[in-house]
């Protein structure tokens, strides 16, 4: 059972004594285990219950999908917002499910190619990040010439890879949202399929495109904030808009003059107080119907120049004209129109 240590001459026991002990605390070391897998199955049925019941309520909790929260149906408290859908963004209805994967970026209307062809980067550099040598880098020079023309290889996609990037400049300058974006590049494509460019520059059929995308999602921007960053003059940019929303049949709504508030007051660097004041006095003149059939840009320039002079925010009209290209006779007529619309007469001599 045991064996001799050479150098002090003693009997060691052997290793096989201590088996139970190992065994014993083995057993020991299951059960804790057992019991932690138990506390955490406790743990999360009851994180699960306090998903389910409403914790003001005591009510059932509904999980809108599309929305990511959890809302409870009794009270309308939303527990839990903002919810990361962990899952694929797509849906399979059959055995292809298994075969689907995801690689890159979403396809994109933004794109020539709508994003499926690949990108040699212009760093020289290996996958370590260390410098390639002459020969390398010259090859690597020849490779992106390549696939620049092999990913616009006629005409068309030209047109298209040029007309996108003034897209992205222009809506970058101007601060339109990434659905705009998309409208823009959809309705431009859409007229380069059906031939309407022959006769108009890329410039202002693209200057044209963004503009109608900004009217229909709701953020409208004048023609002069798109003259400060097209490379085209606005006349050309107008027949171009006219041209494309009668060949193209698009659906434009009439502009909210407050949704000409919000850029105007952000360019002319006004106060709050005289933005809140402008919208105010914008609802007065909707409840009288004073913008049914001029000019919502007009109207919401005279707003703010009437909010400005109330709140001694001091915009002269010569600035508004400047930065908004509203014309100084039109804030002037709108502006007593407004005042009066909002209960106010005995200033609107004096401060004409």
């Amino acid at each position: 059972m045991g064996f001799r240590n050479q150098q002090q001459g003693e009997n060691v026991p052997h290793i096989g004594v201590t088996t139970p002990w190992v065994s014993v605390n083995m057993s020991n070391v299951s059960v804790n285990s057992v019991e932690t897998d138990r506390s955490k199955s406790t743990e999360q049925s009851r994180a699960q219950s306090e998903r389910t019941v409403c914790p003001e309520c005591s009510g059932r909790l509904r999980h809108d999908v599309s929305h990511g929260e959890h809302v409870c149906v009794e009270c309308g408290l939303v527990v839990d917002a903002d919810e990361i859908d962990h899952g694929p963004e797509w849906r399979s209805f059959d055995d292809e499910g298994d075969a689907r994967t995801r690689v890159g970026a979403p396809i994109t209307e933004r794109r020539h190619d709508k994003g499926l062809s690949t990108t040699i980067g212009w760093e020289d550099r290996d996958a370590y990040g260390n410098d390639l040598s002459a020969s390398k880098r010259t090859r690597l020079r020849r490779l992106r010439t390549w696939n620049e023309r092999f990913t616009s290889k006629d005409a068309r996609e030209r047109n298209l890879k040029h007309a996108f990037g003034e897209l992205e400049r222009m809506a970058s300058a101007l601060g339109l949202p990434d659905p705009c974006r998309e409208t823009a590049a959809v309705i431009y494509r859409r007229a380069v399929e059906e031939d309407l460019l022959p006769g108009r520059s890329i410039e202002a059929m693209a200057t044209a495109s963004l503009y109608a995308a900004a009217r229909q999602h709701g953020t409208p921007r004048t023609f002069v904030a798109f003259d400060s960053v097209s490379r085209v003059d606005d006349q050309p940019v107008k027949r171009a808009y006219r041209y494309l929303s009668g060949e193209l049949d698009l659906e434009i709504a009439p502009p909210d003059p407050e949704q000409y508030l919000r850029p105007f007051a952000s360019d002319l660097g006004v106060t709050d107080e005289t933005e809140r004041l402008a919208r105010e006095i914008l609802e007065a003149a909707k409840a009288a119907e004073l913008h049914i059939g001029k000019s919502p840009a007009g109207i919401a320039a005279a707003a703010i120049y009437a909010a400005g002079r109330l709140t001694n925010d001091r915009v002269t009209q010569e600035t508004i004209d400047e930065t908004t290209g509203v014309s100084k006779f039109t804030i002037r007529n709108r502006y007593q129109e407004l005042l009066e619309a909002y209960g106010i007469y005995e200033e609107t001599e004096h401060n004409r």
